[in-house]
């Protein structure tokens, strides 16, 4: 009997699978296919003929502990304790999964914001809960009227996303007061926070649950060294959570995978000390702004990306397809992949919208532009 009998193969995969099958340029998956840092390539030759390749300490390796405990500091002002708030993970997916499955049990209910990314729903329904999944504003960001009507006495666990995925959208100052405002009069429910792209946003500054004192005492915090490094291959992520959350996290962590690859944190914790993450950003600015301005001689319409590395276009002046359909045409005879949004939606809801990922070389957005702008 499967636990998720209507679960699909990841979007992410189908998309691939099919740019490779047509030689297309695949915007769709959200992987950089630029080279990393040299210093982080100098770093793992140097350390790879050292003796770093047993196990760490279930909850991670010592010393990148206290790197991210002080990069937590610096960015947000939150003193964390690593030998409990802190867990190193298996990326930030095997982390939503483990927060997931250690606080939701059958019948209890999740709110997820949609759109969403795709490993929420699964991870709710494999736990036993039930996803209660709300649509976001027209404009991507929360609506906390909607948020509120849809607690019941069963709800466990809200997650949001921010910066978010497949958007780009970046959460303001009002919108974390008012979700501490419905927060407070549910003193009962957890708080799981997304925040793998916290190190890419750009006019619009990042704010983090760790700079939130009235959320950060209930909240799982969940992060990405595969997304703020161009390493998403090394799957390192790590949680952060008050002391009283992360102890049963770390019971199920342990028979779920114990530790993580000593390699890349041995790697990372080295590269910590040289990164930049304003660097990082500024990068990311440029790419962006180079693929939008090559869009600009397109039909699609741009939206706004604030954060991230993806960029969301309407297609609804260049066809009446729905967007899934256009997505595989878009494969098939222009040689172009993206991600259609409304895979993102429950209800599928279609607004024409495709997701490209600026995370490339600049020959290879330049060549994307080159055959959008023809369509």
């Amino acid at each position: 009997m499967s636990k998720l009998p209507n679960t699909p193969a990841s979007i992410f995969s189908v998309m691939s699978q099919l740019a490779n099958k047509h030689n297309a340029i695949n915007l769709s998956q959200g992987f950089p296919n630029f080279d990393v840092d040299s210093r982080l390539l100098e770093i793992s030759k140097k350390l790879l003929n050292e003796n770093i390749h047993q196990y760490t300490p279930m909850v991670g390796l010592p010393s990148l502990l206290e790197k991210i405990a002080d990069l937590t500091e610096r960015n947000y002002q939150r003193k964390i304790k690593t030998s409990s708030e802190l867990l190193i993970t298996t990326g930030a997916t095997q982390g939503i999964y483990t927060t997931i499955n250690t606080f939701i049990g059958f019948g209890d209910e999740v709110i997820i914001l949609d759109p969403s990314y795709d490993s929420y729903e699964p991870s709710v329904m494999v736990a036993g809960g039930k996803p209660i999944r709300i649509s976001l504003n027209e404009d991507y960001s929360p609506n906390f009227n909607r948020i509120e009507d849809a607690i019941t006495v069963k709800t466990k666990m809200i997650i949001v996303n921010n910066p978010h995925n497949p958007t780009g959208k970046i959460w303001r100052e009002q919108e974390f007061e008012a979700l501490e405002t419905i927060l407070e009069k549910y003193p009962e429910i957890l708080l799981l926070s997304d925040e793998v792209y916290e190190y890419i946003s750009f006019k619009h500054s990042h704010i983090s649950i760790n700079s939130r004192p009235k959320l950060r005492d209930r909240a799982i915090i969940a992060s990405s060294f595969g997304k703020s490094l161009h390493v998403t291959g090394w799957k390192v992520g790590y949680l952060i959570a008050p002391e009283m959350l992360m102890s049963e996290i770390k019971k199920i962590h342990q028979f779920l995978v114990f530790s993580i690859n000593s390699i890349a944190q041995y790697v990372i914790s080295e590269y910590l000390d040289v990164v930049d993450f304003k660097e990082v950003a500024k990068m990311y600015s440029k790419k962006r702004t180079l693929f939008q301005n090559l869009l600009k001689a397109s039909r699609f319409q741009i939206l706004p990306s604030e954060g991230t590395y993806f960029q969301v276009v309407n297609y609804s002046e260049i066809s009446d397809k729905g967007d899934m359909e256009f997505a595989k045409e878009l494969i098939i005879k222009h040689g172009i992949a993206a991600i259609p949004i409304s895979v993102f939606h429950k209800d599928g809801t279609d607004k024409k919208m495709l997701r490209f990922c600026f995370a490339k070389t600049e020959d290879t957005l330049t060549a994307a532009a080159e055959k959008l702008v023809h369509i």
